[in-house]
């Protein structure tokens, strides 16, 4: 039986760092490499750890060969909000290091790549209420236009070298273990570590800004789920539409008042309102459910109770 050797790149950002522990958890530590262009830190230095930019084709190309490695998950990206900072840089890592590493899928014979899209490959003119699989896709971001662009660089790549790609279109990701990363979405992760370190918090977004959200243990799983599916189940080989709940600012600050009573919440929203009104409020991920048989596991009031448990303990610990 061959022996999985597994590339994480951009293994020091939010999703990156809880993704490597559940490779290792799957795996082993002794089978998986994280990478980052800077030294790790947290969880990440207790495993196999280097650094590695995607960008330098060359040094990819001769570590992935060096390391026989099976499998790429494929993480570096600069996200939507940063993004518009810097747009050009953006372009330039999101693509080219995508790109990099579907070439080197073919040059190696790589048996798996993962790569993640967004929600941001929707834009103002696709249907906000429980949006398709397939629909119009007119993003507004240099994010969401390089998401969309390296979705069909993953289809061209599965249909003309038969490269197994695989994607989600991740909603908002909220966790406790890293801090926010520059996204529009990061005030639902943020709002958690001011509530318990100042009981106070100024949301960047409108009171009543609907955005698809998905706690990070859901998106680990799922992100396992559909790369352990047998390769006949994958029908979609751009990237799935992925879903678990939808909730506005207010809302959630709601579920931290029933557990932090004296918690307050103000509203300055700012550029980010409009990257957040181009975006869906809701996502129909039928496909996923049927193809590879995802389901999420938490909800609004389950995830609010669990990171306030977990940022409470942390706190106490330190």
């Amino acid at each position: 039986m061959k022996r999985n050797k597994i590339l994480v790149i951009g293994a020091g950002g939010q999703l990156g760092s809880e993704l490597t522990q559940g490779l290792w958890n799957v795996y082993g530590k002794e089978n998986v490499i994280a990478t980052d262009v800077k030294e790790p830190q947290g969880i990440l230095t207790e495993g196999n750890f280097e650094i590695l930019d995607v960008l330098k084709q060359k040094n990819l190309f001769d570590f992935i060969q060096k390391n026989n490695i099976t499998q790429i998950y494929h993480l570096a990206a600069v996200l939507s909000a940063t993004g518009e900072k810097n747009p050009k840089f953006a372009w330039h890592l999101n693509m080219d290091g995508l790109i990099h590493v579907l070439d080197a899928a073919v040059e190696f014979k790589i048996d798996k790549v993962y790569w993640p899209s967004s929600i941001a490959v929707f834009g103002p003119n696709t249907p906000k209420v429980n949006t398709p699989q397939d629909t119009v896709m007119d993003p507004a971001t240099i994010y969401g236009i390089s998401k969309l662009a390296g979705e069909r660089w993953c289809e061209w790549y599965h249909n003309k070298h038969g490269v197994d790609v695989r994607s989600l279109r991740y909603p908002g990701l909220i966790g406790y273990k890293t801090k926010p990363g520059g996204g529009t979405t990061d005030y639902a992760v943020d709002i958690y570590f001011k509530a318990i370190a100042e009981k106070k918090y100024d949301c960047f977004l409108k009171p009543d800004t609907f955005l698809p959200m998905m706690y990070m243990d859901d998106a680990v799983k799922a992100t396992l789920d559909l790369m352990e599916a047998p390769a006949e189940k994958i029908k979609v080989r751009s990237s799935y539409n992925i879903s678990s709940m939808s909730f506005s600012p207010e809302e959630i600050a709601n579920n931290i008042t029933k557990h932090i009573p004296d918690f307050k919440i103000s509203y300055t929203p700012d550029f980010r309102q409009a990257i957040a009104d181009s975006w869906p409020k809701s996502i129909d991920d039928t496909a996923a459910r049927k193809d590879w048989g995802w389901q999420p596991q938490f909800d609004l009031q389950r995830m609010t109770k669990e990171i306030l448990a977990n940022l409470h303990s942390t706190t106490e610990v330190l």
